[in-house]
């Protein structure tokens, strides 16, 4: 059966409001972002301020670096980075108005600011909420379930919050339904959408990624990962989980570039499309096949990613590798039954890795993840794949995306609360 028009008009818009720019690991400028509106509803810098969190978001932004902070890790760097740019309409590139002097005054006003940390009692996964004082005036922010979703904005108690939000208070009642994500449909929509009105997001997304991941090679980025994996050989599968993982060097470790994100995450944009960049480049494909192989890979992703939720104990990038992977058995003449057993092989083989943070190590992930996607696809060339009642594979394509969600939102919550726990030394 045909994808249906409101099904492809649907897969077009998903793609438009996942593909938006962030700079910076996502977390960190969402707390910029929270402390960003604190500043604009205040008028001016809170000398006092409270910020609470869920265990999600302090696992997220304790060990990465804050752009345009010269070096500078952390919570307290991310609130008062926000709160210096002041600039709530660039959202999650929220800091991209800052320069070195700023980066200088973060330093000094950390000297002087009164800063308290808790972790937010809460259901919610991403949860932000600050509070700030200056003079005789106090707001209160909050961000929950997704990146730039504002629940509330509070000054002297009074709500402000469509000030801020345009009148749209949840982001998940406005947003596209991902439930109707499928892998027959998302084949089918790659192989008959009509480029015009997709072509420049997924272009930006092919330009802004391989720019970070160029920029991953020629720096000292991190642990290096993508660049010693570079070196090691000219193999277009290593040459593309190289790349993948540079781009996450450089953004982990405070790269000014910017990231076109993927279901909130810059690690898995990076990962859906880099690859598959990667892997067109050296077979010499045209411009409108790798979009559309892109397509693939990053609808796939978000696919697997609405079952699991925004942020959990597992790792993100482990979706983003299986979708690049079926993104590039898509660009060597793959339908749906070739992408089916591609996916299953992939998830089959690194599915339960976990998330313990946003860092410098994120970048040996994904090169796995890109590595397990590959698997999967060179398996189902030869022949091969893994069967129904091996581990969690299961019959059929969609049921095996069903029992990883389970596995990643429902099995793994106590781990991704003692993931925590160990982060906090607690």
């Amino acid at each position: 059966m045909a994808i249906s028009e409101k099904t492809r008009l649907a897969y077009t818009e998903i793609l438009k409001e996942e593909l938006v720019l962030a700079m910076g690991c996502t977390e960190p400028i969402a707390v910029a972002y929270a402390a960003s509106i604190l500043a604009d509803a205040l008028g001016g810098e809170p000398l006092k301020i409270k910020a609470g969190f869920s265990g999600n978001i302090i696992k997220n932004v304790k060990s990465v670096t804050v752009p345009k902070t010269n070096g500078q890790q952390g919570l307290d760097t991310a609130i008062l980075a926000g709160i210096i740019a002041k600039k709530p309409e660039y959202k999650l590139r929220v800091l991209a108005s800052l320069d070195e002097k700023d980066a200088e005054r973060i330093s000094e006003y950390k000297s002087r600011a009164e800063i308290e940390i808790y972790e937010l009692d809460t259901e919610n996964v991403f949860d932000v909420l600050l509070f700030g004082t200056l003079g005789k005036s106090e707001a209160c922010v909050r961000l929950e379930k997704k990146h730039t979703n504002i629940a509330y904005v509070k000054l002297n108690g009074q709500d402000i919050t469509e000030r801020y939000s345009n009148g749209e208070r949840c982001i998940e009642e406005s947003n596209t339904d991902r439930g109707l994500l499928n892998i027959r449909d998302i084949v089918e929509y790659a192989d008959t959408v009509s480029l015009d009105e997709i072509r420049p997001y997924i272009e930006r997304q092919i330009d802004e990624n391989m720019k970070i991941a160029n920029e991953g090679i020629r720096g000292e980025w991190g642990a290096c990962i993508g660049k010693t994996l570079y070196s090691a050989s000219e193999d277009i599968r290593t040459r593309a989980r190289a790349l993948a993982a540079a781009g996450s060097d450089a953004r982990m470790s405070g790269c000014e570039l910017p990231v076109c994100i993927i279901s909130g995450s810059g690690n898995q944009g990076i990962t859906a499309s880099v690859p598959v960049v990667a892997y067109a480049n050296a077979l010499g494909v045209s411009q409108e096949l790798l979009i559309r192989s892109v397509i693939v890979s990053d609808l796939i992703t978000i696919h697997q990613k609405t079952g699991i939720g925004c942020l959990s104990a597992y790792c993100g990038a482990i979706s983003a590798g299986c979708g690049c992977g079926c993104g590039i058995c898509y660009m060597q003449g793959g339908k749906y039954e070739e992408i089916a057993h591609t996916l299953v092989n992939s998830l089959a083989i690194l599915s339960g890795t976990i998330c313990d943070g946003a860092k410098p190590s994120c970048a040996a992930k994904i090169a796995m993840a890109v590595e397990a996607g590959i698997m999967g696809y060179e398996m189902m060339k030869n022949g091969n794949e893994f069967l129904s009642g091996e581990g969690i594979v299961t019959k059929g394509v969609e049921n095996t995306i069903r029992n990883v969600g389970r596995l990643a939102k429902q099995g793994m919550a106590q781990t991704d609360r003692e993931i925590i726990r160990i982060m906090l030394n607690k």
